[in-house]
């Protein structure tokens, strides 16, 4: 009787081991590695293929308060002069917003000026609308070879500069989710401005130093300032101190040199 009970106890042992083993081996979820899930939540987008300069390759990781933001991505050299846009988001590239005009009680595309979305990105292009401002019209916008859809989250973007550079250059990104309120930008602080309104807190910069001489070192992007708070000016504000949230739009904003 006793050598009966002691072979079921272990059977019961050996079957108890197999099962965590096999329940140790199983896939998770759908049974990708988290690196693989990353990599497949992260959209491949393009612009300026046609580029004579290098690749360059821009990542966003999306941060906990990412929201369909809009942003632009441009080239200057070591001095800070202006040398060229890489991508903007269409929406704002084209003038043209899927929400842009309410009719019939649905919400149809048109046109919206947005002065305080991406304001230093559109003094750096420099090219005066039809209003006397900078931002990007149907009459004149973002050439469709810089622009885009909006990603939903993670993107990782493959361009060209226009020509071969030299040296080093710098890299900017400027980001911008509108209505992200915080309790230094509140809806009350400038209530007659109805561009403010549109942005709450202030576009954020992004900047990078890469060696274009010197490919395959990734550089992580940092942020520099916020934009003015309703587009008046391409003045950059290095105090982030009453930016909250605007800076969790990304968690990590790389780029490198292909």
């Amino acid at each position: 009787m006793k050598t009966y009970k002691k072979n079921i106890l272990t059977l019961m042992t050996f079957f108890l081991i197999a099962a965590v083993s096999l329940s140790s081996c199983k896939p998770s979820g759908d049974g990708k590695s988290s690196k693989a899930r990353k990599q497949d939540s992260i959209v491949m987008i393009t612009s300026n293929v046609n580029g004579a300069g290098k690749s360059i390759e821009i990542e966003m990781i999306k941060g906990k308060a990412h929201n369909h933001p809009t942003f632009a991505i441009w080239l200057e050299d070591s001095s800070g002069q202006y040398l060229q846009t890489l991508f903007v988001t269409a929406a704002l590239g084209q003038g043209i917003y899927q929400h842009g005009v309410k009719s019939g009680g649905t919400w149809k595309p048109g046109e919206v000026r947005r002065p305080s979305a991406l304001p230093y990105w559109a003094h750096k292009w420099s090219i005066k609308n039809e209003y006397g401002s900078y931002e990007p019209t149907p009459r004149n916008k973002v050439p469709d070879a810089y622009s885009g859809a909006t990603p939903a989250g993670s993107f990782r973007l493959n361009t060209r500069s226009n020509n071969a550079l030299i040296g080093q250059v710098k890299i900017f990104m400027e980001i911008n989710q509108p209505w992200d309120w915080n309790e230094y930008w509140t809806n009350a602080l400038y209530p007659n401005d109805i561009d403010y309104q549109a942005s709450c807190q202030p576009a954020v910069v992004y900047s990078a130093m890469v060696d274009m001489e010197n490919p395959g070192t990734i550089i992580e992007m940092k942020p520099v300032g916020h934009s003015h708070y309703s587009g008046n000016t391409g003045e950059l504000y290095p105090d982030l101190s009453s930016i909250t949230t605007a800076l969790n739009i990304a968690t990590q904003i790389t780029v490198v040199v292909k």
